[in-house]
């Protein structure tokens, strides 16, 4: 019997898939420092040769370019600017492998057949003169890297964000968009922020801000991102924002470079470390044990001004003390501007009668330039007033906290020329209040904060909020923090009609202050100063208080609120605790808030100035203290 062959007949298939593949950018070690190389360089040399005989990583070679008149060039004028370049935190000396000098004139690039040695390194450099074709444009100053085609890439150093201070670190993308950052680097739940370099930018006085590194609180709008409010929900629901914010685009326009978007308690109401904030883990204050609450609601740029030399300025907000709050506990420089001096279009509101835009910084000179972008046309005064209150300061300097503010007062005091005057608020309000009012200062401004925070947020944010998302969703509710939810539902427990008393209130007292307390002054802008202080108190974030509370009652900080002022904290010292964290010693800032009528922003602001030029007032540094030290949490 012949033999049975059985025949298998295979078919294949071919499928033809069209992919969407996008570079990206790449991530790499110069020197054991990481940097990310954007996808697109900054510009395409004309010839390249020169780079074929290097090393390389992935094609790309580190170079320095150096702008200088070759007519002038000499060895020592290249050593002489190339050694200033170590004072940027982007660039090192790995960047040497090859200087590129930049200079106007010429029609090739040419090989001076030399080398250049760095003072203390022990590697040379080759030199090489780039010409521009006659053209008048030149590469900026700096570290790059450059591809064997000849491809000049400007790469951001990395950092991690270990204080957990972003929620999304950013990079530009085209047509004034921004895009999230493709890289990261080693760290515990810590993404990577990356910067330019400052060797890039020139500041002038069309753009006083070139090179200033920005955080942005996380309600702002940026075009091209998503902004989450501080909810999941929320981040996931709407599109990206398709213009920048108005505060955003005036800093943009004057030369800052956005750096990331930064944490905010949820739809910026206050909320304590760990206990309240669901969505998002709270930032790590870096002062004293580290596990302090950061304060908030722009608790990231408080914790990334705490944190980070190289942040430079945090875009934050102002309700009822979402600025000063982290400015106070992690000791830095914070505004609460008079309230209107710019436009929040873009900006997700709490309450349009309170709301404003600030900053919170170390330095004080960054601080006055950003505020002359932001607040346009800002006046400012080289005469201040003589009428200094205080208002609840401590009488004796028993506790070292208040040691520490009587010793500013005094200070200040001598640099005035004059002498404070207690204040008694309930007590002058008393004697002094509007006809028509019969309730003392407390009761009559009680529950005046959370009706105009609760009500005009769920008209403009929740509501609308809850109707998209419930259509979109199957009649679904997105979560919502406990913070949120108990100041809602407080403002639900009310009468529409609270809104407008709520709005009466505030108007009757701030008319109040501006006649009573703080009037204008046509030579010192205000006839007065107030100052009161936050003290130094720990607030641990491991140890939980109980539920949030609606925020009633009156204090100091519902001043500026109310009175619409400008109301600026400004850190003086520090005083010592004995940590439960550590069972070490450990410090806290001390500030005092300094307040004004309402538009005299300038006058503090030159009055900072002054007091830093007269060494009363110093640079906050990053650390553990205002004056520097190890970050325990790292």
């Amino acid at each position: 019997m012949a033999p049975l062959y059985l025949l298998a007949i295979f078919s294949i298939c071919v499928y033809h898939i069209t992919a969407s593949l996008m570079f990206t950018g790449q991530t790499l070690l110069l020197n054991d420092i990481p940097y990310y190389v954007p996808a697109t360089p900054l510009i395409t040399l004309p010839s390249s040769s020169f780079l074929a005989d290097f090393d390389s990583a992935e094609g790309l070679v580190p170079v320095t370019v150096v702008a200088l008149p070759t007519s002038n060039f000499s060895l020592s004028i290249l050593e002489a600017v190339v050694s200033g370049f170590g004072v940027d935190d982007v660039w090192n000396e790995g960047f040497l492998e090859a200087i590129l000098i930049q200079s106007i004139g010429g029609s090739a690039v040419t090989y001076l057949n030399t080398s250049f040695t760095l003072p203390g390194a022990n590697e040379t450099s080759t030199v090489y003169v780039l010409s521009s074709n006659g053209s008048a444009s030149t590469i900026p100053s700096g570290p790059y890297f450059a591809s064997n085609t000849g491809s000049l890439y400007q790469p951001l150093r990395l950092y991690s964000d270990f204080a957990g201070a972003f929620t999304q670190p950013l990079v530009s993308g085209p047509n004034g968009t921004y895009t999230a950052l493709p890289a990261n680097i080693a760290g515990i739940q810590s993404p990577a922020v990356g910067v330019p370099s400052r060797l890039y930018y020139t500041q002038t006085p069309q753009q006083p801000l070139a090179g200033i590194r920005l955080g942005v609180k996380d309600i702002y709008d940026v075009a091209g991102v998503k902004t989450s409010d501080g909810n999941r929900a929320w981040y996931g629901f709407y599109p990206p924002a398709t213009a920048n914010a108005v505060p955003v685009q005036r800093l943009v326009d004057a030369g800052a470079v956005i750096v990331g978007k930064m944490k905010t308690s949820q739809f910026a109401n206050g909320e304590t470390a760990t206990a309240d904030w669901v969505d998002y883990h709270s930032p790590f204050n870096p002062r004293g044990d580290g596990y302090q609450d950061p304060s908030s609601s722009s608790s990231g740029p408080g914790a990334g001004e705490g944190s980070y030399p190289w942040l430079d300025l945090g875009l934050g907000s102002d309700t009822g003390g979402s600025i000063r709050g982290p400015s106070q506990v992690q000791g830095l420089f914070g505004n609460r501007p008079s309230h209107g001096l710019v436009s929040l279009e873009g900006v997700m509101p709490l309450a349009p009668q309170l709301d404003t835009a600030g900053f919170i910084t170390r330095d004080p000179n960054i601080w006055v330039e950003a505020a002359k972008v932001l607040y346009a046309d800002l006046p400012f005064y080289d005469t201040y007033p003589k009428t200094l209150y205080t208002v609840d300061f401590p009488t004796s300097g028993d506790d070292e906290a208040d040691a520490v503010v009587l010793d500013f007062l005094g200070k200040l005091e001598d640099f005035l020329g004059t002498t404070s005057t207690a204040l008694n608020l309930s007590t002058l309000w008393s004697t002094t209040k509007p006809q028509g009012v019969d309730a003392d200062l407390d009761d009559f401004l009680n529950i005046t904060y959370p009706i105009l925070i609760s009500k005009e947020q769920t008209m403009l944010v929740r509501d609308p909020f809850y109707a998209a998302y419930a259509a979109a969703h199957d009649g679904r509710r997105p979560f919502i923090d406990p913070a949120p939810l108990i100041r809602w539902a407080f403002g639900d427990s009310y009468p529409n009609s609270t809104l407008t008393d709520a709005i009466t209130n505030k108007t009757i007292f701030q008319n109040w202050w501006s006649s009573q307390v703080q009037l204008n002054d046509s030579i010192t802008c205000s006839n007065s100063l107030l100052l009161y202080t936050a003290g130094a108190e720990t607030v641990y974030r491991n140890e939980y208080n109980g539920p949030p509370q609606v925020p009633a009652g009156f204090s100091p900080s519902r001043i500026s609120p109310f009175a619409s002022n400008p109301d600026f904290v400004i850190p003086i010292g520090e005083a010592a605790y004995n940590s439960t964290i550590t069972l070490h010693t450990e410090y806290l800032p001390v500030t005092v808030d300094i307040l004004a009528a309402k538009g005299c922003d300038g006058l503090i602001f030159s009055l900072v100035q002054d007091l830093k030029e007269a060494g009363i007032v110093n640079t906050s540094l990053t650390g553990g203290t205002i004056y520097g030290g190890e970050i325990l949490l790292r």
